[in-house]
Order: C-alpha cells, then structure tokens, then sequence
C-alpha cells in the first residue's frame, strides 16, 4: 500500500478505515489480493444497487464495447442514448404517471444538483433556496451551500450564501407543528427571509443519518410548495433506483416534484451517470447553458437499459427490497433489545437501513470492529454516530443473516454489553 501513502491525497477517505487492496468483485462481495472476501454492505455508498459486475450487465456492455460501440459522445444523438430514453420512458415514467423531460448532465449526483438548482433560479428568477438541517447534497459549491455538514462545508473556502436551512422531520422530536416556523417566515414581512425560488429535501437522508421523512411531512411539505409558489426539488440520487423499495423514494408519498435528480445506481454498473428530470413547463434551457465533457457516457446508458428491463418491467425487485428491509430492521431491533445497556436505536427505510447510537465514537469502533469480520460498513450522520448499511439490493437472505450476525458481535464486543 506504500504506493498509495506515497502519491495519493490526503482527501481519501474509506480506504483508511479498510486498509486492504481490494482486487475483484461479484455480486455482494469484493476480494482482496490476499483472496480474502468481505461481505459489502456499503454497496459503493448505492451506487451498486444491482451488486457488483452482474452478469444481465455485463454481457451487453462486452458486447458493446467489443463492436465498437460510441464511448463518449457528449450530447450527440447516438442509439446508446436513444434506447435508454425509450426504455426509460416505458419502464419507468410511463407506468408512474410521470411527465418528466430528462436531461444529462455531468456524470454525478453533484452535477445533477447543480443543475436542479441553478435551473429552479432561471425558471423563477429568483436567488434563495431553501434546505433542511442535515442534509447532503454533494460537495460542489452549489451543492455545499444546501448541505447541513458542518465539516463538509468548511471545506469550501468561501461563505456558502443563499440558502436557507429549514428543520427537517422530527428535527424537534416531534414538540413542534410540521413547518411552523418554515410557512412563519415566509408569510412574515420582516423575517428577512429572501422569497425562495425552491425547496430542495432529500426523502430519507442518507449522509445525514439514515433520517426518513414521515409520508404526511412529505406530502406536507409539497402541499407548502404548491401553495407558496415554490418549486419542488427532490435529490434521490442516493435514495433512488429502487433504495428505499419503489423506483422513486417519493413514490410511497403520491408526490410528484416539479425537478428530480439521480444518479449513483442509474448506470447499475457503477459508472459514472446522473439525471435531471424536470417537468416539461420547466425545461428552459439554452443549448449548451448546462454542459459537461462526459455527460454522453455511453456504455453507462447500456447498461442504464439492460438494468431497467431486467429489474423493473415488475414489482419483484421493489416487493422484495421492502421485505428484506423489514428483515434488517427486525434483525436491528433485536440488537437494539439484547444491549439494554448501550443507548441506540433503529432507523431507516428499505434498505438504506443504520443504528444511531449515543455513546461517542461507538458507531466507527463497531464499523472497524465489523471490518476485522470482513464485513463492510460506513458511519453516517453530523458526528458519525449511526452504522449505515447499503447492501445492494441482490444480497441473498443468507448474506444479510451473515451480515446481521458480524453486527450483532460486533456491538457486543465493542460495547460490552
């Protein structure tokens, strides 16, 4: 690893907790150069929903490759692109009564936001947002300035102006109305609130501690937007591609936000892919007023195509992401009722599940302590406090058993309880 020590950043990050050369892949495991295997429950932090190198994407995307298939293409039309808006539309707007156009973006979740935000102010020429505590949008500057991460944002250098931080569900454990302050100050004429040109919220935050928003509090906060004027943002580049059950994590809330951005799982072979859905009213673009180099990567598109046709031309994925989400949460209240003695809790939705625990620095000395089992695990939350799993959504009942079984052990052993 002295290769890595000697001329790699000091901004990596992961590889310090697992301090291993990884070398291969398949499906939820990964293998070192010793042929050591670890069981993967970041799931390249959701961008490997459908586990790593499936085979259903793989063969198409040799086949692609091998026959000279268009690599980088900018925003030339080119079949790649063409088959995946076609199979994107049947598969998946179509069947949700959904109206969105689609634009292509850099390849990024911190692209796609950039986008989201600098279009919401050219449609209503207006300079605010408005964000939540907690959230993570990405490390950019427009994305920073929406982002609730103390740490994150320092590192941008700069004041990160004109936005505004909203309390996100439960933010008040539940002791103050939905919004209270939110509509307050927006009806208030001397609340020195900019009027905003949009609201930007994750469904269930993921970097800011697995928080799921309450199914009222979503369709609230859209019943706020409409009423106000204010457009819609939803960021599900983490939380999409079928994360939190369905396609969408609004879906279970019947909203439909004026803009949507993903990315991470919709190339489904972890390569570099974002999206920008808007409805129709909404694109007012100029040609080339947002662009980027690699914004037409082509073998991504394919296998974009190939994961949609052979994960959602039904429900099977979507019913079975609920059901072994249920499974991880039973698992997580069991640990939760055998360590009466450490202060945690269970939180999260499908499976984007984690373990919020109180103690300081409990969840990164379990995370290290699940590694030494071979199992991986990433923290999440303002100080690291919650165990975050991403397992791709095709892990085998038997691998989340072994996952929850290292876990279990795990928090024994580093709580002593």
């Amino acid at each position: 690893m002295t290769v890595f020590e000697d001329l790699e950043s000091q901004v990596r990050s992961y590889c310090r907790n697992w301090p291993v050369v990884f070398d291969t892949a398949k499906g939820s495991r990964l293998t070192d150069v010793d042929g050591n295997s670890y069981l993967d429950f970041f799931g390249g932090a959701g961008a490997l929903n459908y586990g790593h190198n499936p085979e259903v994407l793989k063969k198409p995307l040799i086949e692609y490759l091998t026959g000279d298939g268009i690599t980088h293409g900018l925003d030339m039309y080119t079949r790649a692109k063409g088959e995946f808006l076609d199979t994107f539309q049947e598969t998946i707007l179509n069947p949700r009564g959904l109206d969105y156009k689609v634009q292509f973006p850099g390849p990024t979740g911190a692209n796609a936001v950039e986008s989201a935000l600098k279009l919401a102010r050219k449609i209503t020429g207006k300079e605010a947002l408005i964000n939540f505590t907690n959230a993570f949008h990405g490390m950019t500057l427009g994305a920073l300035s929406v982002t609730g991460n103390s740490m994150k944002r320092g590192g941008a250098g700069i004041p990160l102006v004109h936005s505004t931080p909203m309390p996100f569900d439960n933010y008040f454990d539940g002791k103050m109305p939905d919004f209270l302050w939110f509509e307050k100050v927006l009806d208030d004429t001397g609340s020195s609130l900019n009027e905003p040109a949009a609201v930007i919220v994750e469904t269930v935050q993921g970097e800011g501690g697995l928080n799921p928003a309450r199914i009222e509090w979503l369709q609230g906060l859209e019943d706020l937007c409409r009423r106000k004027g204010l457009l819609l943002i939803v960021d599900d580049v983490q939380m999409g591609c079928g994360r939190t059950g369905p396609f969408f994590s609004f879906e279970v809330a019947g909203i439909k936000p004026d803009i949507v951005t993903i990315s991470k799982s919709i190339s489904g072979y972890g390569m570099p892919m974002a999206l920008v859905l808007m409805k129709p009213e909404h694109d007012q673009w100029g040609p080339g007023e947002h662009n980027g180099t690699f914004r037409g990567n082509n073998p991504a598109f394919v296998t974009a195509t190939h994961a949609l046709r052979n994960w959602w031309t039904d429900d099977t994925l979507e019913k079975d992401t609920v059901r072994k989400g249920e499974k991880i949460e039973e698992g997580f209240n069991k640990i939760v009722a055998d360590n009466r003695g450490t202060e945690m809790f269970a939180k999260g939705r499908g499976l984007a599940r984690g373990i919020q625990f109180e103690g300081e620095g409990l969840a990164e000395k379990i995370a290290g302590k699940a590694f030494e089992h071979r199992l991986l695990l990433e923290t999440a939350g303002p100080n690291d406090e919650v165990l975050k799993l991403l397992p791709p959504l095709t892990t085998s009942d038997d691998e989340i058993d072994e996952g929850l079984g290292i876990i279990a052990e795990s928090v024994r052993t580093v709580t002593g309880s």
